[in-house]
């Protein structure tokens, strides 16, 4: 009987040891498991902030470029059929998102004299210009303004309309970007989206590698329907869209690593851009995106 006792307890303390490293193991697996994900969302984090500085550091280097930025970014036909395609009204307030040297913004502000403007970049240098031009051309209703490339430094339901013309590309977590644009919208309020999109037989990102070529941080070029997925999960409904397309100039001898490229993608990819290399500049032709969403 003695035997059979000691059988148990010690059967039960077995039993109550196993309970406890069970438990223990449990433990340490949830705290790695939270330590994982604190160390991915720190790596995220600095993954995000290294991108915005590499944009910023090559655009202010651009914008010192002068002619030859203008020169990629300018085209008075799409700016048209752009301000055209807008439903622009008297007083609206509207935001230029990746203003930039405020090609869109000037041009809206000067053919909507009773709306507010605001241009938002994270590029000082390139604002600093802006806001001399603005004074200089007696421009009063255009604002520019910088921020982190991450948080938009506005109040819920500010705005009547958002837009931004070649620079969505180089956001490095737009699924944010667009999730401030959707915040600081008003219900029934206006985002218009002008972006290069890749071409539909590239299977294999031809053109991003080929625009990730120079660090200026381009991220990626979306499709029309990952810009509606995107802009829906925000709260952005699809409202209409026209085609363009852009004749884009590059340097080549910014083009780090431009001849292994070619070599490893197929050339009838290649081809599908109309690709031209003349003296210290390559080209290519990009299908651009130009969307209307509205907020639900």
């Amino acid at each position: 009987m003695i035997e059979n006792k000691n059988s148990i307890e010690d059967a039960k303390q077995g039993k109550a040891n196993s309970i406890v490293a069970a438990k223990q193991a449990i433990e340490s697996s949830i705290v790695a498991a939270k330590q994982g994900k604190a160390n991915s969302i720190v790596a995220a984090k600095q993954a995000i902030e290294s991108s915005i500085a590499a944009t910023k550091q090559a655009f202010e280097n651009s914008f010192s470029s002068g002619d030859f930025y203008n020169k990629q970014t300018q085209d008075e036909q799409h700016l048209k059929l752009i301000l055209e395609f807008l439903p622009i009204k008297s007083e609206m307030k509207i935001l230029d998102l990746g203003t930039g040297s405020g090609y869109l913004a000037f041009s809206i502000a000067e053919k909507y004299p009773n709306a507010f403007i605001f241009g938002l970049d994270i590029v000082e240098k390139a604002l600093e210009i802006n806001r001399v031009k603005a004074e200089k051309q007696r421009i009063s209703n255009i604002n520019f303004i910088t921020y982190d490339g991450v948080n938009f430094p506005f109040e819920d339901s500010e705005f009547d309309m958002v837009v931004s013309r070649y620079a969505l590309h180089h956001f490095p977590d737009i699924e944010k970007s667009i999730s401030e644009v959707s915040r600081v919208l008003k219900s029934g309020g206006f985002l218009f989206i002008s972006d290069p999109a890749p071409n539909a037989d590239d299977t294999s990102q031809f053109v991003d590698e080929y625009m990730q070529l120079k660090n200026d941080g381009h991220i990626k070029f979306y499709t029309k329907d990952e810009w509606k997925q995107i802009s829906l999960e925000a709260g952005l409904k699809f409202v209409k869209s026209f085609d363009s397309s852009i004749r884009f100039p590059k340097k080549k001898d910014t083009a780090y690593g431009f001849d292994e490229l070619l070599k490893k993608h197929d050339r009838k990819i290649i081809e599908s851009y109309k690709l031209k290399v003349l003296e210290n500049e390559i080209y290519i032709t990009e299908q651009v995106n130009n969307i209307l969403l509205c907020k639900r």
